[in-house]
């Protein structure tokens, strides 16, 4: 049973990882498609991001779909045999977030090949994988696995799309058009947003946001045709996690806009005068709560296409292609990997 695990910086291997049986409330899910994150980019790359760093090898992957296998005792909604979508998340349920309804600030988060807790929580890039049953959300029949397993990614775009509240008719911009900011693109229009420039260093991504219906997508020097009359946008989205783009975004946002900070970085500099003068709202949006949900619906549903951001799949046998793949922005969006 073969599991994508990280030692450290540049060892990927390809290690047995048998589940074990479900028991109570738990189900055994067999993994069908995973999709390879920036996250996972980090671990392979360099150990980790930011001040969290492996301490022990850990089975990477948090976007995955797969079909149930055996389901233990007290488990209800699924059966052996249907399609599912797995949340990473699993929440304690019970510390004062989870009871407030912000699970994703959850005091004792359980979420798949993430470092930040010691023992690892190992993830889900393995031929089979035994989960709470509350982690799974059932597939809309005839939902093509490589799109299911967008879900968790799209969730994140959505829940940053309901923080910044887009609504009919605003003007949004993008900083960055990785993954993310282009799922952001589709959410913003998908929540009513009439105009949306997408912006990026690099040609490649620039081209996908025009192919998923960007209004305009240009280089950051050209920002200057939306700083006139203190701004042109109501909300400005942070998918970069560059040191400058917050400070790009301030130049064209306009008085009492909003600025939604997505990509993770280092300390992120901004003008404190820009920020007062113009009565700029920042907030960040961390993950996702009920939009994992609510991402599968719009899946099945068709109402957001994910198609054109998927550039490859590779079997599990070519793990360390695929990530090499995945790390090249001139050559790939989204890459999955086929167990």
């Amino acid at each position: 049973m073969p599991a994508i695990v990280i030692h450290q910086a540049n060892d990927l291997r390809l290690e047995d990882h048998p589940a074990p049986p479900p028991g109570a409330g738990e189900v055994q899910v067999r993994i069908t498609r995973g999709g390879i994150c920036g996250s996972d980019l980090h671990y392979v790359s360099h150990g980790g991001f930011g001040s969290v760093r492996l301490a022990e090898p850990m089975i990477l992957g948090h976007e995955v779909v797969g079909t149930v296998a055996l389901c233990g005792p007290g488990v209800t909604g699924v059966t052996p045999g249907d399609a599912v979508a797995i949340n990473p998340a699993l929440p304690c349920g019970t510390c004062r977030f989870c009871r407030a309804d912000q699970s994703n600030h959850c005091l004792d988060m359980r979420f798949f090949g993430s470092a930040m807790r010691r023992p690892h929580v190992q993830g889900a890039f393995r031929s089979e994988i035994t989960v709470n049953f509350r982690q799974l959300v059932p597939l809309p029949q005839g939902l093509d696995p490589a799109r299911a397993v967008f879900a968790e990614p799209l969730a994140v775009a959505l829940h940053a799309v309901k923080r910044a509240g887009v609504r009919p008719g605003d003007r949004v911009i993008i900083a960055g058009m990785g993954p993310i900011g282009a799922l952001i693109l589709l959410a913003a229009r998908y929540a009513g947003a009439t105009t949306i420039v997408a912006t990026d260093i690099a040609a490649e991504p620039l081209a996908l946001a025009r192919t998923l219906g960007a209004d305009q997508a240009i280089k950051p020097d050209g920002l200057s045709l939306f700083t006139e009359d203190r701004g042109y946008f109501n909300i400005g989205f942070e998918a970069s996690g560059a040191a400058a783009a917050p400070g790009a975004l301030l130049g064209v946002v306009e008085p009492r806009g909003r600025i939604i900070q997505v990509g993770l970085g280092g300390d992120l500099p901004i003008s404190s005068m820009s920020l007062v003068a113009k009565e700029i709202d920042i907030c960040g949006a961390f993950r996702f709560t009920h939009e994992f949900d609510h991402a599968v619906t719009l899946l099945g549903a068709g109402a957001i296409d994910v198609a054109p951001l998927l550039t490859a799949v590779f079997p599990v046998v070519q793990a360390s292609a695929a990530f090499a793949l995945a790390a090249d922005r001139s050559r790939a969006m989204k890459v999955q990997i086929s167990f």
